[in-house]
């Protein structure tokens, strides 16, 4: 242990010059080895950044007081101070205890700096606060992140069950290092969802299509103007008159469509094309007392509506008149559609019927500018409910949202699974950037409107977070982003982010700069190297140089879980994710 070490020979801003008084060349590494300056009963905490064989370069970090450390200094140490290396209770101050093993603290991994010690992190001031964990592809994200789920389930004697951690998984990766949870105790359970719908060994992830909005919907077929979400909310709410069979039901169904008739009636265009709209309509939608079939009494004959809407040789309908005054008779006054109330089952076919129908109603046969906006919506409807994707959005029995939620969370034998996966490696990505978004809007959703306000956390991890957590259109197109909301708001409810990505410029600003801890690996990129700089609160040029040395699997750990940055070598999960690189050479040369 040395003594100590020399005498200050110079003071500039935050950084101080020691000259030393020992051979540094007999000792090992003191690169980012902590130093106390003490001046009396004054502690001044430092870090050293820069060694030579006859000074070292001092980052100021702080001030012990007493038996705490405080991050941030009030004033700098006097030229007469002495300079020591800390020793190992005070060490213990500024990484957190070593030999800790409480419901309140987290392994985390071993210092890099300091051989042996462990670093132990505070639950509540990691775990309630939104995190990312960032660095280039190979430097060990998806292991760091295993490692963290391994030791909150296994490394100590409590038992987290009542933890809801939700995996957003983008390569289905996770399923390899999570699925032991339960042979370690029976306690535990990890229930994994995935999109491979030839995968019969895993539940294939499934939405009710019923509890999804105008916003979801919206987001589901790729919607970009603002004025497409009438025609979604108009759908949505023709979804259960149109699916219904009661009295009630039926007269409304009626109502709506007399009123897209009259609109035809009316829109001033020729007899011939009148006709052939309303026969398209009453083709599609139609009821017993309202179609073509429909009887027109008149005194002295009878005649179906079909003929009434004959257009002569002149190109004259002569019974407008008379049909207009018939349709008009299915009217309801005053009759408003109402909102959907979400306690009736439909699939997407259903859906596209009522889309379809909500086009006509909204005008789309009268209106040239109208079908250029919103027949994309139904193409891509159409695309969704006629092809594989369809699975997704099929689910066997009535649900409300916080139901659908709590079976998320239920395993086959009726026990609660605290970490859920999904894997959506099997779909394209904006497919894949939807549902991410709509499942975090629900569990979201059901947290905020909980009783039991921010009593049932829920962590929603997003692999690839640069894929879907974006500043994309959401904003001008909803009116907010639903991952700025919940990195805004949740918290209040309980609803913490994890963000892993190897592109944090990609990111949205709003969500990244909401993220109070990080854990940054091996970063080389100089984009993201500045964006990290910019956007990410108190780190230094210290920290982004050493950011491209980082070992895989080293990470720097900084943010409010942590007094001072620290670097830490995380143990290789066991068993590891299922993120290996292909062995080219033995596929290549066919070897064994």
């Amino acid at each position: 242990m040395i003594g100590n070490l020399g005498s200050i020979v110079d003071i500039n801003g935050n950084y101080i010059v020691i000259k030393i008084s020992f051979d540094v060349t007999k000792y090992g590494s003191l690169m980012n080895v902590h130093v106390v300056f003490e001046d009396g009963i004054k502690k001044v905490v430092g870090e050293i950044i820069k060694v030579t064989t006859n000074d070292l370069t001092v980052a100021v970090v702080g001030e012990i007081e007493g038996n705490n450390f405080i991050p941030g200094v009030s004033a700098k140490p006097a030229f007469a101070s002495s300079v020591r290396v800390v020793n190992k209770d005070e060490l213990s101050m500024i990484l957190g205890p070593s030999d800790i093993d409480d419901a309140d603290h987290l392994y985390l991994g071993k210092s890099s700096i300091y051989n042996g010690y462990t670093i132990n992190v505070g639950i509540n001031s990691f775990f309630s606060n939104h995190f990312a964990i960032l660095g280039n592809t190979g430097s060990g994200k998806s292991c760091t992140f295993a490692r963290i789920v391994q030791n909150i389930f296994t490394t100590s004697k409590y038992l987290p069950v009542n933890a809801s951690i939700f995996v957003f998984d983008a390569y289905g990766e996770y399923k390899n290092a999570f699925s032991f949870l339960h042979e370690f105790n029976n306690q535990l359970n990890y229930k994994a969802y995935t999109t491979n719908l030839n995968e019969p060994s895993e539940s294939v992830l499934r939405i009710p299509l019923w509890l999804l909005d105008v916003d979801d919907i919206a987001l589901l077929l790729g919607a970009t103007e603002p004025s497409q979400l009438p025609i979604i909310e108009k759908a949505l709410k023709l979804v259960p008159i149109l699916k219904g069979t009661d009295e009630e039901a039926i007269k409304c169904k009626n109502d709506i469509i007399a009123r897209a008739l009259l609109d035809i009636l009316q829109s001033g265009k020729d007899s011939i094309k009148i006709r052939d709209q309303i026969t398209a309509v009453l083709s599609t939608f139609h009821t017993e007392l309202l179609n073509l079939e429909s009887q027109i009494i008149q005194p002295g004959y009878v005649r179906t509506l079909k003929q009434c809407i004959y257009v002569d040789q002149t190109g004259k309908m002569q019974e407008m008149e008379l049909v207009v005054n018939f349709i008009s008779t299915f009217e309801i006054d005053g009759f408003e559609i109402p909102d959907p109330k979400g306690n009736i089952m439909y699939d997407l076919n259903d859906l596209e019927q009522a889309l379809d129908f909500a086009l006509i109603s909204e005008g789309i046969l009268k209106s040239d500018k109208v079908f250029d906006y919103a027949n994309v919506l139904s193409v891509r409807l159409h695309a969704l409910a006629s092809g594989t994707y369809k699975e997704y959005f099929k689910y066997d029995k009535m649900v409300t949202k916080s139901g659908f939620v709590r079976d998320l969370m239920t395993t086959i034998d009726n026990t609660k699974a605290q970490l859920i996966g999904f894997n959506i490696n099997y779909i394209d990505d904006r497919t894949a950037k939807a549902i991410t978004k709509i499942i975090s809007k629900l569990l979201f959703e059901v947290a905020a409107n909980s009783e039991a306000r921010g009593k049932f956390p829920f962590h929603i991890i997003i692999e690839e977070a640069h894929r879907y957590v974006q500043k994309d259109i959401d904003q001008e197109l909803l009116g907010y982003n639903i991952f700025d909301r919940i990195t805004k708001e949740g918290r209040k409810y309980g609803v913490v982010l994890g963000l892993i990505t190897q592109r944090p410029s990609e990111l949205s600003e709003t969500s990244i700069s909401q993220c109070s801890n990080f854990l940054v690996l091996r970063t080389l990129h100089p984009r993201d190297i500045q964006y990290i700089k910019e956007m990410v609160p108190n780190v230094t040029d210290e920290i982004l140089a050493i950011l491209k040395t980082l070992q895989p699997g080293s990470v720097i750990a900084f943010g409010s879980a942590f007094k001072v940055p620290v670097s830490v070598k995380m143990d290789l999960p066991n068993p590891e994710p299922y993120s290996h690189n292909s062995d080219i050479s033995k596929i290549w040369y066919a070897l064994n």
